[in-house]
């Protein structure tokens, strides 16, 4: 080729930076533009990942050594479908990479979920990591709260709804949030999985970790613990359900009179949640069904109901896919339609020069390192494709700059997030902390337009 091949990679989180990266490093004479529509990188590991996990929040450390090396252009603070049209990316670039990610809830259709105090995880996840899109509050005005949900989202949300405040102050928890904590009247939450220990999708570790929550214990139900030949398969076959069956199983020999926390987590199992109760449009208590184990590790209801005196409701049931204008969708899967990565249209065809990868391309599922995988099979198609792609009109970096500058997007470059990686570093530090997070969106562009010192 005689010139560069120009893709776009839409969406700057983990699947978009990997993607970029191995697009980079795949031997194609490339120029590569990251397009993400908040003012800071990283995704759902900034915004999706609980603030006392700073473990899991090194896999930023990562994905800035790709963004800083400067062969890979960040433009954020750029929307795709209102600042960019696919029109505008098929002007400029020859091929596109959509990377957004899942972050809405997914639906649970049971009576009464539209209650107020009937909320989603992914939203309370977002307000507790300050998201610059949502709310600066939220009510917290539950003693009894549930949490509908059996893996690692679900213990987040049950954690940070538990946990006393002044422990969360060592994490980059923004203020908002932590004056949000400190009043809420909770006492108890009760975290309900529809099927046994073993089915549960809590990480060993994640689950280990709420057994060390200062003043919260772990309360466990032994009537709950039923284990079929699927249980005792899966027991068998994966280390990190063995590991989980463990940690569930020896909570069960605590002394309950030892456990005298001010607040408290309970673990419910084969507990499937029929309607959430309510009064006066507000919820006041949840309906489950007893289940059953089938031998084969899966459940069926039993029509013994149980009614739990809880005033909010969480729903921690997975995440969701959103559609993006003018690119296929499958509404009920949640995901870009594609094939291995290449999007394809109603027939099933691949769309020239259009790709996919992540959450957007496989659902929400899987760790960081199905990501990568993912991102190499996405960008492996495209390196095949290259030599028969249709190139842009105007492939220049300047015309795209120009198109934005024209539309008054205020673009935040790299070393724009530099500048406000700096300042929430310096927030921290005044207080002893790693970082603080700047929330407000006008703000965070400001810092890293460098309009404020």
């Amino acid at each position: 080729m005689s010139s560069a091949l120009r893709v776009a990679v839409v969406g700057a989180g983990p699947a978009g930076t990997y993607a970029a990266d191995i697009l980079v490093s795949s031997g194609l004479d490339v120029s590569v533009d990251l397009i993400e529509r908040l003012p800071a990188p990283y995704g759902l590991v900034r915004y999706g990942v609980a603030p006392d996990h700073p473990r899991i929040k090194q896999i930023i450390t990562a994905l800035h050594k790709v963004l800083e090396r400067g062969d890979i252009r960040l433009l954020a603070n750029v929307d795709y479908g209102t600042d960019l049209t696919l029109a505008d990316l098929r002007e400029h670039y020859d091929a596109v990479i959509f990377a957004t990610g899942a972050i809405k809830d997914a639906e649970l259709p049971i009576p009464g979920i539209d209650l107020d105090g009937s909320f989603g995880a992914a939203d309370f996840v977002s307000w507790y990591d300050g998201h610059p899109d949502v709310p600066r509050t939220w009510p917290l005005d539950a003693q009894h709260v549930a949490v509908i949900g059996a893996g690692n989202v679900a213990l987040d949300v049950a954690r940070i709804l538990a946990k006393h405040v002044e422990d969360l102050m060592v994490t980059e928890i923004p203020d908002n949030v932590a004056q949000g904590l400190a009043r809420s009247p909770v006492t108890d939450v009760h975290v309900f999985a529809r099927r046994g220990p073993a089915q549960v999708k809590f990480s060993p570790l994640e689950l280990r970790e709420l057994g060390h929550v200062r003043d919260v214990d772990v309360v466990v139900y032994p009537e709950d613990y039923d284990f079929d030949e699927g249980s005792t398969a899966a027991i068998h076959s994966s280390n990190q359900t063995k590991q989980v069956v463990k940690t569930l199983t020896d909570w069960t020999a605590k002394d309950p009179e030892e456990q005298t926390a001010s607040r408290r987590i309970h673990l419910h199992f084969l507990h499937r949640p029929a309607e959430i109760l309510g009064e006066d449009g507000t919820v006041v208590g949840l309906r489950t069904e007893r289940t059953a184990l089938t031998g084969d590790g899966s459940a069926t209801g039993t029509g013994e109901l149980h009614d739990w005196p809880v005033q909010a409701v969480y729903r921690a049931v997975g995440y969701f896919g959103s559609p993006l204008p003018d690119v296929p969708f499958d509404a009920e899967a949640g995901v870009i339609t594609n094939r291995e990565g290449r999007v394809v249209d109603a027939h099933g065809e691949p769309i020239p020069g259009m790709y996919c990868t992540g959450w957007i391309k496989r659902g929400p599922v899987g760790l960081i390192g199905h990501t990568k995988s993912d991102a190499q099979e996405t960008v492996r198609h495209l390196v095949s494709d290259a030599p028969g792609l249709v190139r842009a009109p105007s492939p220049d970096p300047d015309a795209v700059d120009a198109l934005l500058a024209s539309r008054e997007v205020q673009v935040v470059p790299w070393t724009g997030w530099e500048l406000l990686d700096a300042y929430e570093q310096q927030l921290g530090a005044a207080q002893g902390r790693e970082r603080v997070k700047v929330v407000p969106r006008d703000d965070m562009i400001d810092i890293s337009l460098g309009r404020r010192a």
